[in-house]
C-alpha cells in the first residue's frame, strides 16, 4: 500500500490558530470576600489563587497588578520617600539644579501614592516649592510659576517662610496669590454614596459631602474616606463651569489590596458582594471572578467555597467547595476545587452547588431562621389572659359568697326582735332601721358581684377556647373557702 498526502499549509496555519484559541483561558482574578482581616480567609484564599497560578495556560491577575491598578503603592516607605527629598534638596543647595529637579519629580511621583492626610499634603507642598525654587534657578520660569500653583490653588493663604526663600522669590509668589484671587474658577461638587465622608485633593482634607468648591482647572488627585473606608485614588480633571462627580463608597470603600485583594461583606451580604465582585472585574479588566468565601462557625471546621463569576453577563458560573480547619485547606482538596471551577469536572471531593438547592456553606436568612424556629412551649398571650380572667371571675364569685354570709348574720339579728306581725320595722327602732340600711346596702354589692363574676367567667371561657393550646398545658387549680367569719379563693398553676 502507498500512503500518499498533500501538504496544505493554509489549513495547517488555521488549525494551529484555532487550537490556540480554544487552549487560551480567560483572564481571571481571584478574590477574598467576607471579613478581610480574617488570616485563614486570606491563607486559604491565596492558597488557591497560587494553585491556579501554577496550572500551565491560566491567565490570573497576581495580587501586586490587583493593587497596582487600584491603589498604586509607593515603591518605599514614607521615610525612604523622605530621605529622597532630603537628598534633592542636597543636590539643590549644591546648584546641581538639573538633577534635583529630576530628583524631585521622581519623589512626587511616589507621594501621590501616600495615604491622604497631613503628612502626605506637608511632603506634597515641601517638594513642589523646592521644585519651583529649582526651575527658577534654572531660568524655566513658566514651570516654577506653575510648581508654586500647585500649593496655593489649594491653600491661597500659604506663606513662604523669609529664612529659606529669597525676597524675589517671595514676590513672585505673592503676585501668583495675586492673579490666582481673580483667575476664573469651576465649580467642583462632590457627592458619595457614604454620607459625610471627607474629601481630599491631592491628599489635603477639603471638607465634607455633600461638598461645592470654587477650584482653579486643572487636574487633581481625589480621594474619598469614611472610618476605614477608602475609595480608589483617581486623576480628576477639573473643567468648565462646573465638574459633578459622584463616588460609590459604599462599594469602593469594600475593596481593599493587602493582606490579599478582598471584598468586605457581612454575613447576609453574599448576593451584594457578588456584584461588587462583577463590578470589580470590568474595573480590572478581567474576563473571570473568583469569589472565594470561608463560612462555618468560629470554632470547628469551615466550608471553603468558590463561585465563578462571568463579568460581561454577571452570571454565576459555577460554584463549589469542601470543609477545611486552620489557615491551611488540604492541597488535595484545594486542586480538586481549582479543577472544577476551571474546567466544570466535578471531584468527589467537592460539593457542587446546584440550581434550586441551598449549599451548605451558605448561612440561612434571618426570615428563614425565625420560619422554622420552633414555637415556644409557654402558653400564648391569650391562652394567659383568659386564665387571669377566670382568676378574676373566681375571686368575684368567692367575695360575693363572703357578703352573703355577712347579710345572713344581720338578716338573723334582724329577725330577733325588730320586726312586728306584719314583717316590717317599727319608724322608732333605730337598731332596726340600721340594719335593714346594711342588708340593702350589702344585697347592691352582692348583685354586682355575680354580675361581675358571671361576666369575668364567660369571658375566660371564651379566651381559652380560642387560644392555641400550648405545649405543655399549665397545671391550674382554683380553689374556694368559705365559712362564718367570710370567704376567699385562690387561683395557682404556671402562666
Amino acid at each position: 500500500m502507498t500512503l500518499s498526502s498533500r501538504f496544505n499549509p493554509v489549513a495547517v496555519v488555521l488549525a494551529l490558530a484555532l487550537g490556540g484559541m480554544t487552549q487560551a483561558a480567560p483572564r481571571r482574578a481571584v478574590l477574598a470576600s467576607g471579613d478581610c482581616k480574617d488570616a485563614a480567609l486570606s491563607s486559604q484564599t491565596k492558597a488557591l489563587h497560587d494553585t491556579l497560578s501554577a496550572r500551565a495556560g491560566e491567565d490570573v491577575l497576581t495580587p501586586a497588578d490587583f493593587a497596582e491598578r487600584l491603589f498604586p503603592p509607593p515603591s518605599g516607605s514614607l521615610a525612604d520617600i523622605q530621605r529622597q527629598f532630603e537628598a534633592a534638596r542636597g543636590q539643590f543647595y549644591e546648584a546641581r539644579h538639573t538633577r534635583a529637579v529630576q530628583s524631585l519629580g521622581e519623589v512626587l511621583e511616589q507621594v501621590v501614592r501616600l495615604p491622604v492626610g497631613e503628612t502626605r499634603w506637608k511632603l506634597f507642598v515641601d517638594t513642589w516649592l523646592l521644585q519651583g525654587m529649582t526651575l527658577r534657578a534654572l531660568g524655566r520660569m513658566k514651570e516654577s510659576d506653575e510648581a508654586f500653583l500647585n500649593v496655593l490653588r489649594l491653600d491661597a493663604q500659604y506663606q513662604l517662610d523669609p529664612d529659606y526663600y529669597t525676597p524675589s522669590t517671595r514676590q513672585a509668589f505673592d503676585k501668583l496669590r495675586r492673579e490666582l484671587a481673580r483667575a476664573r474658577k469651576v465649580r467642583l461638587s462632590v457627592k458619595s454614596s457614604a454620607p459625610s465622608s471627607e474629601v481630599f485633593l491631592d491628599g489635603r482634607s477639603v471638607g465634607q459631602t455633600p461638598l461645592v468648591l470654587e477650584v482653579p482647572p486643572g487636574t487633581y488627585s481625589l480621594t474619598l474616606k469614611k472610618g476605614d473606608a477608602v475609595s480608589f485614588p483617581r486623576q480628576l480633571s477639573v473643567q468648565g463651569e462646573e465638574t459633578p462627580v459622584h463616588v460609590d463608597l459604599a462599594y469602593e470603600g469594600a475593596v481593599s489590596a493587602t493582606p490579599f485583594p478582598c471584598l468586605a461583606t457581612p454575613e447576609e451580604g453574599g448576593e451584594q458582594g457578588l456584584s461588587y465582585a462583577v463590578r470589580l472585574g470590568g474595573t480590572l479588566g478581567v474576563e473571570e471572578v473568583i469569589v472565594v468565601r470561608l463560612e462555618g462557625a468560629s470554632s470547628g471546621p469551615k466550608w471553603l467555597a468558590a463561585t465563578v463569576l462571568n463579568v460581561e453577563g454577571g452570571q454565576k458560573l459555577r460554584e463549589g467547595g469542601f470543609k477545611t480547619r486552620g489557615l491551611d485547606a488540604p492541597a488535595e482538596s484545594l486542586s480538586a476545587l481549582v479543577d472544577f471551577i476551571t474546567t466544570g469536572k466535578e471531584q468527589p471531593s467537592v460539593v457542587v452547588a446546584q440550581p434550586h438547592l441551598q449549599p451548605p456553606w451558605v448561612t440561612p436568612l434571618p426570615s428563614a431562621v425565625s420560619a422554622t424556629r420552633p414555637e415556644p412551649s409557654g402558653p400564648s398571650a391569650t391562652r394567659v389572659a383568659s386564665y387571669v380572667t377566670l382568676g378574676v371571675g373566681v375571686a368575684a364569685l368567692a367575695a360575693a359568697g363572703g357578703v352573703r354570709l355577712s347579710a345572713e348574720q344581720e338578716w338573723a339579728e334582724l329577725q330577733r326582735g325588730h320586726l312586728n306581725e306584719n314583717g316590717r320595722v317599727e319608724a322608732d327602732d333605730a337598731t332596726g332601721r340600721r340594719l335593714v340600711g346594711q342588708l340593702s346596702r350589702k344585697g347592691q354589692v352582692l348583685t354586682g358581684l355575680l354580675i361581675g363574676s358571671g361576666a369575668a367567667l364567660a369571658t375566660g371561657a371564651v379566651l381559652f377556647l380560642v387560644s392555641p393550646s400550648p405545649r405543655a398545658p399549665p397545671a391550674v387549680s382554683v380553689d374556694v373557702t368559705a365559712g362564718p367569719d367570710g370567704a376567699g379563693a385562690s387561683l395557682s398553676g404556671t402562666f
